[in-house]
């Protein structure tokens, strides 16, 4: 047995999520995608073949678990590190130390960096060459999305695979397991109603070590009764976990993802939704001013000309965050959520940007047309700038047909209007302008 394993299974004192831990694949909860019968990784576990891997998911899915589970299969020495307190140094201390062992004792060893994605680039790059030689195997866990936070190299060199959120019937076996386990809570009787537990996984979103903290706290604060038995109803397990904890690091992967979906949600005109994913974002403290800029943005990029109007109240939503603040700010914020969500869609002004950014990328840039130049310093004239320039409002609905761009690109369209809201009107505007003259 080597210091990881001795010190996992040394569980006295420890919070009832580290007694509760599994040590083998069979009483391991969920991933079957992953770890069910001839799944890939569960057959390299069980072949001691796993080589180096990062796990990938969001807390209390089981990534420490799995490691562990791996290290009482395999042959390997194992050394568990967190990436919060390690540094070079210690990495490279680490990796002699396995060396000499497997040159004197012939014996593998496998790391294991807990949050991997808090190493920085010098820090991961000290692990390649001794993964490339074989010296060490790998494992890795962490919370954000691997390829945004580990180097390529590491990356090229591991299997990666994604823990999922434990569904309400994973959390409920595990709840239950560890109210009956002599290493859980059978020490202490207790009965807990349908309604309390499933409070408590539903407000676990996924996580075992919530559920199970919840579960601890709960039983351990409740008085026990006449018979001994501690009763554990909605109103107590309410209290015992007080809010639900929401699964969101501003500067991680899932900070992304909400902002994703709460874009999305407004551009398929899904004001629930979209409210949804707001009230997530404020609840997880985001920063309201990075809100208000994705408010700002998708105005002009979803909705754009079928309803200008909705530029001017996502303007407004960030005005009155700056003069109001939190939390009043919100219910300015949720009506311009509402108004761009249920407004009229169009990605027109979007195509023309672009559209014309390509053309000035691709073609050569023609002078300004003569008579477009300014003509408003001495000599001007002389030059033949803005000589014949003809003036909109001097004709007709104040229109008049001329060239505006350059001779190469003078046959170019960025603009088309859709039939949506406003934009159907501009539409016809622009139609009827080019039938006259």
């Amino acid at each position: 047995m080597d210091l990881f394993s001795r010190a996992y299974l040394d569980r006295s004192g420890q919070p009832l999520a580290v007694r509760m831990r599994p040590t083998s694949l069979d009483e391991f909860v969920g991933q079957e995608h992953i770890l069910g019968p001839g799944k890939l990784l569960r057959r390299a576990i069980e072949n001691d073949q796993v080589g180096s891997l990062i796990l990938y998911g969001p807390p209390g899915t089981g990534k420490t678990t799995l490691a562990f589970v791996i290290s009482n299969v395999t042959k390997s020495y194992f050394v568990q590190v967190s990436a919060t307190n390690t540094g070079v140094a210690a990495l490279k201390e680490i990796i002699e130390q396995a060396r000499d062992r497997l040159k004197f004792h012939r014996q593998k060893t496998t790391l294991f960096i807990d949050e991997i994605q808090r190493l920085n680039k010098g820090q991961q790059d000290v692990l390649l060459p001794a993964m490339e030689n074989g010296d060490v195997s790998l494992i890795a866990a962490t919370t954000e999305n691997p390829y945004f936070e580990v180097n390529a190299a590491l990356l090229s060199r591991s299997r990666i695979f994604q823990l999922k959120p434990l569904t309400k019937d994973d959390l409920i076996k595990i709840v239950r397991r560890a109210s009956s386990s002599e290493n859980g809570l059978a020490d202490y009787p207790h009965q807990i109603t349908p309604e309390a537990l499933d409070h408590l996984v539903e407000t676990a979103n996924g996580d075992a070590r919530a559920a199970l903290n919840g579960l601890e706290f709960a039983v351990m604060a409740a008085a026990p009764g006449e018979d001994g038995v501690r009763r554990i109803d909605l109103a107590v397990m309410e209290d015992a976990v007080q809010t639900s904890r929401v699964n969101y690091d501003k500067s991680g992967d899932s900070h992304y993802d909400v902002a994703s979906a709460f874009i999305k949600s407004m551009r398929g005109s899904d004001p629930d939704a979209a409210l949804y994913w707001f009230a997530r974002m404020i609840y997880a403290q985001e920063d309201p001013r990075f809100i208000v800029r994705r408010l700002i943005v998708h105005a002009s990029e979803d909705v754009g000309m079928a309803d200008p109007n909705a530029m001017l109240i996502a303007h407004a939503a960030a005005n009155a965050l700056e003069w109001v603040g939190m939390p009043e700010a919100r219910i300015p914020i949720a009506q311009a959520i509402i108004y761009i969500a249920t407004a009229p869609k169009s990605n027109s002004v979007v195509q023309a940007i672009d559209q014309a950014i390509n053309v000035v990328e691709t073609t050569a840039n023609q002078p300004v047309p003569a008579h477009l130049r300014d003509s408003h310093y001495p000599g001007a004239e002389a030059l033949g700038h803005g000589t014949e320039y003809k003036y909109p409002h001097a004709y007709p609905y104040h229109y008049v047909k001329q060239q505006y761009l350059p001779d190469n690109v003078a046959d170019k369209k960025f603009y088309h209007p859709t039939n949506q809201g406003q934009e159907k009107k501009i539409k016809e505007r622009m139609d009827f302008y080019t039938r006259l003259n």
